[in-house]
């Protein structure tokens, strides 16, 4: 068997704090400074990747991890707002990208929307991200709206993915 690593996918806990930090520390500077600019990302990381901002989502369970031997090395959280289930961040430390990770990960929160009764689960990207773009749409999401980024910043994709009846199936190793 190729691919894949062996990777648990599980709630994070207080005592994974530090390690989802790192995780943002980790993606940030080699996603979004071709993007956006070091401004951006030491913005991103002052207001988005803090323990005041991280603490409560972990509180509320709305953080998943996955780790490879014992190493958080991807997380995703979400909330609910304004009546839609929406993620908030998804990141896989680039040096574990195109193993599967990001699609359990995002699998995880597609379900949780599911269990919880959503409609739909959105999320923004930038412009620029093609990457993340191309992801996503490979997950059924489509666009819905643009946001300007202003003051040089791109500007933001929002897109959303109507839930079906049956949760997503996670593709076998």
């Amino acid at each position: 068997m190729t691919g894949s690593p062996t990777a648990v996918l599980r709630q994070a806990t207080g005592d994974d704090l530090h390690a989802v930090l790192e995780v943002g520390l980790r993606t940030w500077p080699a996603t979004y400074a071709p993007i956006a600019g070091k401004d951006y990302v030491a913005l991103g990381l002052a207001k988005w990747w803090t323990e005041e901002a991280t603490i409560p989502a972990i509180r509320a369970g709305r953080v998943l991890v996955t780790e490879v031997d014992g190493a958080v090395v991807g997380m995703v959280s979400f909330s609910p707002q304004d009546g839609h289930f929406m993620i908030w961040k998804l990141y896989v430390l680039p040096e574990f990208h195109g193993q599967g990770l990001g699609h359990r990960l995002l699998t995880a929160a597609i379900n949780r929307a599911h269990a919880e009764k959503f409609a739909d689960v959105r999320l923004s990207y930038l412009v620029g991200n093609d990457h993340a773009g191309e992801f996503y749409r490979r997950h059924g999401f489509i666009e819905y709206d643009r946001e300007h980024g202003g003051s040089g910043m791109p500007d933001s994709v929002w897109i959303r993915k109507p839930l079906r009846d049956e949760p997503q199936q996670e593709e076998k190793a």
